[in-house]
């Protein structure tokens, strides 16, 4: 075989294939925080998510930097529709799915959460979440959950989850 034909060809082909426009499933969605039934923070996708479509779940998993907190993930028989009008709790337990021990949320530290969803109900189209949140101590020692805007998740500081801002 003449690797000298099969160079400009790959060429030719690679080029095509970075002409493509992304598909609409190449776009990470925006994942929704919000305080969770009994306190602490809960996991879903917005309602203007929801209008692209509504994914199964596959797998949850919060950060803080490059540190694991928590993880949850779905086998493929056990699959749920993740709609806007319900949400993972941090740390719930279902017998079920595999997860991984809960640490515990710090107030003041910023936490990335990433949602992973296989293709659901009117074909979703996302196949990842993104956000960001924090937990904001109040005047009475609670805390209370704070999804961060999109503009602080450019790269702003997020001034209502630092200490000194309680």
């Amino acid at each position: 075989m003449n690797t000298r034909m099969l160079i400009p060809g790959t060429l030719l082909a690679l080029t095509a294939l970075a002409a493509l426009k992304p598909s609409a499933a190449a776009r990470i969605g925006e994942a929704e925080v919000r305080e969770g039934p009994r306190g602490g923070p809960c996991f879903t996708i917005g309602a203007r998510e929801e209008k692209l479509g509504i994914p199964n779940f596959q797998s949850l998993v919060v950060m803080d930097g490059p540190r694991l907190v928590w993880k949850l993930t779905t086998p493929r028989e056990r699959t749920f529709a993740l709609s806007a009008d319900m949400c993972v709790p941090y740390g719930g337990k279902v017998a079920a799915l595999p997860r991984t021990q809960a640490a515990e949320l710090v107030p003041g530290r910023i936490y990335n959460l990433r949602i992973e969803a296989r293709p659901g109900v009117r074909g979703a189209a996302q196949l990842a979440y993104h956000g960001r949140f924090c937990l904001v101590r109040q005047p009475d020692g609670s805390a209370r959950v704070r999804q961060l805007p999109a503009a602080e998740q450019a790269g702003r500081p997020a001034v209502e989850c630092s200490p000194a801002s309680y």
